[in-house]
């Protein structure tokens, strides 16, 4: 008795022994190892691309954001504000009701077939919005010229780039909205204008996030 008492000490050591070696080893020191590697090499990536204004973190340039004005009474969706850039509709798989300080789209597609009636009206009601909002005295937005991206979601819902030509759209727009020569607008659009990545994968994109950062700061110099 005394001997199988003694044995299953033993064992109730090893096992804690080992139980405490693997808790250090890939509990802490991993952990604390991949942390360092990410912080020394990739700070930005791993403190999720964070994008700063006036010393501020003001978003991720990997989420976009909407551009709206306050929601006012008797409103179920607020009106865009249309003196900044608009990205991509945010027609995602719902609205958080988990976290409802920070209403955030959940991330995901529609999954909604090409031919659903919701989608084709979505895509319907998006394009005259587009036209109407971005027709400036003088130039009129022909529908035939709004793109793709300007209408439809991506595929998580939360794409932080449009096109270049649905920026170059909004040019007239913004320009008019903020008093500001269209030249200079769309010169800032061709500057936050990114290509293929390595060249070759990808499409051409505009962070919306970014450019209009760099609007508010041309805004501001009133230039």
């Amino acid at each position: 008795m005394n001997t199988s008492v003694t044995n299953t000490a033993r064992l109730l050591g090893a096992g804690l022994r080992a139980l405490l070696v693997l808790t250090l080893l890939t509990g802490v020191l991993y952990p604390l190892a991949v942390t360092g590697i990410a912080q020394g090499l990739f700070a930005g990536k791993a403190n999720g691309s964070e994008v700063e204004s006036n010393g501020e973190v003001v978003g991720s340039s990997l989420i976009g954001q909407a551009y709206n004005l306050p929601l006012k009474e008797g409103q179920e969706t607020p009106a865009p504000d249309l003196k900044w850039f608009q990205g991509r509709p945010q027609n995602g798989i719902g609205s958080n009701s988990v976290n409802t300080q920070y209403r955030l789209i959940l991330s995901g597609a529609t999954n909604r077939s090409a031919d659903n009636a919701e989608l084709v009206q979505w895509v319907k009601d998006a394009k005259a919005a587009v036209v109407k909002d971005n027709s400036v005295p003088g130039h009129p937005v022909n529908p035939a010229d709004v793109p793709a991206d300007a209408v439809t979601s991506s595929g998580s819902g939360l794409d932080p780039a449009i096109s270049p030509k649905y920026a170059d759209l909004q040019v007239q727009r913004v320009a008019e909205k903020n008093g500001l020569p269209a030249d200079r607008v769309r010169k800032l659009v061709d500057e936050h204008t990114e290509g293929r990545t390595l060249g070759f994968m990808g499409e051409p994109r505009v962070n919306v996030l970014e450019l209009n950062i760099a609007l508010k700061d041309l805004a501001a110099a009133g230039r």
